[in-house]
């Protein structure tokens, strides 16, 4: 049968716009992300090459090779930022966020000028990157880090919080609380929040913790604390007598399905962050294994419709 010129442009044409929307289908990720906690002896060009590799749209910058104090690091400075830049932008990585140490409860005027000064240097450092965050703790005194935050506590990170967006806002960065430590209860969270009152400063949803140590169900802290997260750290783990022990994802107690669903039912439009303790916790799995697995086994907690 013989193909007129024009029919031979049409089959072609829809040949290529299909192939084009396959390739496009292919090439959408899920939003999931990997804490750059869980690899510190990798460099730079291994992790973006590494999240690229196994699907991951973002990383989690905390600590490169070793080195917690991001804005010290050469790849960082002045005139290396465009370059890493670029060399985000190559393997079509995003920062998710960037996580600081900064303490927002210490009580000592002193400590806290340097928590704060120590905190917008990190702000700087996400402006520089384009990066949207940077993590923030609660804390307080030693003493107040082992107890539930009385409202002296409360008060005191929720006016850093505040202080902390003020900063941050005009560099188009929010500061981000995590759910950690002393504060992981839904309603010290919330009513800290509310008490900053900041369009700059919002949630770091730790879920294990709110699950493990505030003994929460992940439906009910979304439900309360939903508004508010703008980033996430998941992770499983087994009880291991008064403590836990993290287990690669799906192997523990933790329900990390449950969280991710349950972010996806208040339409979070953030990335779902693998944060594998490797720093803390030297015996844990080679990140080579723990972070290429939770790349496997995440996605099938997505709905169908995310995917």
């Amino acid at each position: 049968m013989k193909i007129s010129r024009r029919d031979f442009v049409k089959s072609t044409s829809f040949a290529v716009a299909a192939a084009a929307f396959a390739q496009n289908a292919k090439s959408q990720k899920l939003p999931i992300a990997f804490s750059t906690l869980g690899c510190p002896e990798w460099d730079l060009q291994k992790i973006l090459s590494f999240a690229e590799e196994h699907g991951f749209a973002a990383i989690e910058l905390r600590g490169l090779q070793g080195d917690l104090d991001l804005p010290s690091h050469p790849v960082f400075a002045p005139d290396k930022i465009g370059s890493t830049k670029q060399d985000f932008a190559g393997h079509a990585i995003k920062i998710a966020c960037v996580s600081s140490s900064a303490r927002m409860g210490e009580a000592d005027p002193k400590k806290h000028d340097q928590e704060m000064s120590d905190g917008k240097r990190f702000v700087d450092l996400a402006s520089a990157l384009g990066a949207p965050y940077v993590r923030v703790f609660g804390d307080g005194t030693v003493a107040e880090k082992n107890l539930p935050p009385n409202d002296d506590l409360k008060a005191r990170v929720a006016a850093g919080l505040r202080d902390m967006g003020e900063y941050a806002g005009p560099k188009n960065v929010t500061v981000i609380l995590e759910s950690h430590d002393n504060f992981t209860a839904s309603a010290t969270l919330l009513d800290v929040l509310q008490r900053a009152n900041s369009p700059h400063a919002a949630l770091l949803w730790d879920a294990h913790h709110t699950f493990a140590t505030a003994k929460e169900e992940p439906e009910s802290s979304v439900k309360q604390l939903g508004p508010w997260i703008r980033h996430t750290h998941l992770k499983d783990s087994v009880p291991a007598g008064d403590d836990r022990k993290y287990v690669l994802t799906g192997r523990g107690d933790v329900p990390v399905r449950r969280q991710v669903q349950a972010l996806q039912k208040i339409g979070y439009k953030g990335y779902y962050c693998f944060e594998w303790e490797k720093v803390w916790h030297p015996d844990l799995d080679a990140p080579e294994i723990a972070i290429a697995d939770y790349a496997k086994v995440v996605p099938a907690y997505f709905s169908q419709s995310s995917k």
